[in-house]
């Protein structure tokens, strides 16, 4: 190309460019204003290295003001002379040129993975983008495919017969500040903890961004680790042995075990804090706030109110375990069960609605327990809502296995820190009330009935 597309983009109306991709990203999963026309600004754009003629890979970052704070989004675009084969991630055309959506075009991909793996750096529009390469070789040959499903990532997978499979996982919503989802599976990894994948490498950008003092943010835009096919998720499992009427002890039991040498490799490898009393009243506030938020949401709470306020009353009076690190979102599905190696966890991106400072500050492992123990009340409750019965027994045999496994190997003792997990399993249920509330009214009952529960059996005392 005489004059590239995408310098074209940045040569025109920034309406006119920017109005070719609105349409078009209304209709992706990890979009997020959903029925509204985005209003998109660039912030800044780079492009990779190609040594295809007549490709040009190029990321933009669009801001889009739509509704409320700007979204800020990682947009990777390939512009072609020619047509692809056989593909429909086409964009639209630009100035002549085939605009596709970069993760399902092979030039991208292949520039994606060598940038990681070579520790690749490139400066662009406002932006400087550079590749860290973690740990093992990246073998040539790989053929990359998306990961369908995904919502507020997309996920490359590549393969190749005879090699090991890995998978990028292209962060599409930006933010300020390290993802933990990085930060915490690579710490694991360096520190031999063989309870999470294998990493790779990772890009790390900065941009420009008014509402930052500086003018400027910097965060994580990828992450490369070892892919493990032909696995499944521990609710997968969980649910068809609960479908079955299959004990579950020793699988909940290994759990928690693994569950607690994630937590004390997190520890001793990453900063930790003594749970200061001032600490503990400012995260039960946070507890009260949520508990009449979802009142307000779901008024029928109301009648539990008293009884959980106790809760989070008591739980502000005992001792707390020691601040640190955690997964932050842990639940059955972010754990996989791979064969002859036992359990290992995945996604530690935290809260999405979070804010990215927010899921990097210090918390209780506890948070990551009641997140357990509430996944196992979600296959009783799944069974329930399919109407098959036994549900509840076996939800109170897994959690007894996962705790006693947890308390053993941690040497944190459950039933000591009951008033805690209690507190912790009450906040994480208002959560699932709400989101059913909203979202899914036929399972509003499963949360409802562990806040019931849990209001009657008062560990007070």
């Amino acid at each position: 190309m005489e004059a590239t597309a995408w310098l074209l983009w940045r040569m025109t109306a920034p309406q006119a460019s920017l109005g070719f991709l609105a349409p078009w990203m209304t209709r992706q999963r990890w979009f997020a204003n959903k029925g509204a026309e985005p209003a998109l600004e660039e912030i800044g754009s780079w492009s990779y290295e190609c040594p295809e003629p007549g490709v040009q890979v190029v990321t933009h970052l669009l801001l889009d003001h739509t509704i409320g704070k700007p979204a800020l989004y990682q947009v990777p675009l390939t512009y072609r002379d020619r047509p692809l084969l056989q593909s429909t991630a086409l964009v639209g055309r630009l100035d002549g040129a085939y605009v596709y959506d970069g993760p399902h075009d092979p030039a991208f991909t292949a520039a994606l993975l060598a940038f990681i793996a070579d520790g690749g750096e490139t400066t662009g529009d406002r932006t400087w983008a550079i590749g860290q390469h973690t740990a093992g070789a990246v073998a040539p040959g790989l053929v990359s495919r998306v990961l369908t499903g995904e919502q507020s990532n997309t996920s490359i997978i590549y393969e190749a017969e005879g090699a090991t499979p890995l998978i990028v996982k292209l962060f599409r919503a930006l933010h300020d500040g390290e993802n933990p989802d990085v930060v915490l599976q690579t710490a694991l990894a360096l520190a031999g903890s063989d309870a999470v994948p294998r990493p790779v490498g990772h890009i790390v950008a900065e941009w420009s961004d008014r509402g930052e003092a500086s003018g400027r943010a910097k965060g994580h835009l990828a992450f490369a680790q070892e892919f493990l096919p032909g696995v499944e998720d521990a609710w997968r499992v969980a649910l068809a042995a609960a479908e079955a009427g299959t004990d579950f002890s020793r699988e909940a039991r290994e759990l928690g075990i693994a569950t607690a040498g994630v937590h004390a490799t997190l520890a001793t490898s990453m900063p930790t804090s003594a749970a200061t009393q001032v600490e503990v009243d400012a995260i039960v506030d946070l507890m009260h706030g949520r508990l009449a938020a979802a009142i307000g949401e779901v008024p029928a709470l109301a009648q539990y109110g008293p009884a959980l306020r106790e809760v989070f009353a008591h739980a502000a009076t005992v001792p707390w375990p020691a601040q640190q690190r955690i997964h932050g979102d842990l639940h059955l599905g972010q754990v996989l069960k791979v064969p002859a190696h036992g359990w290992v966890l995945v996604d530690f991106e935290g809260e999405p609605l979070r804010p990215m400072r927010e899921r990097n500050r210090l918390d209780s492992p506890l948070r990551d327990v009641a997140g357990m123990l509430r996944s196992f009340d979600y296959v009783a409750g799944s069974l329930a809502v399919s109407g098959i019965q036994g549900g509840p027994e076996w939800a109170a045999t897994a959690r007894a296995a996962f705790s006693d496994g947890y308390s053993e190997a941690s040497g944190c003792d459950l039933r000591e820190n009951r008033a805690v997990v209690d507190a912790f399993e009450v906040d994480k249920a208002l959560y699932e009330t709400v989101y059913e509330a909203r979202n899914r009214p036929t399972w509003l009952e499963i949360p409802v009935a562990a806040l019931r529960r849990l209001s009657v059996r008062l560990n007070v005392g």
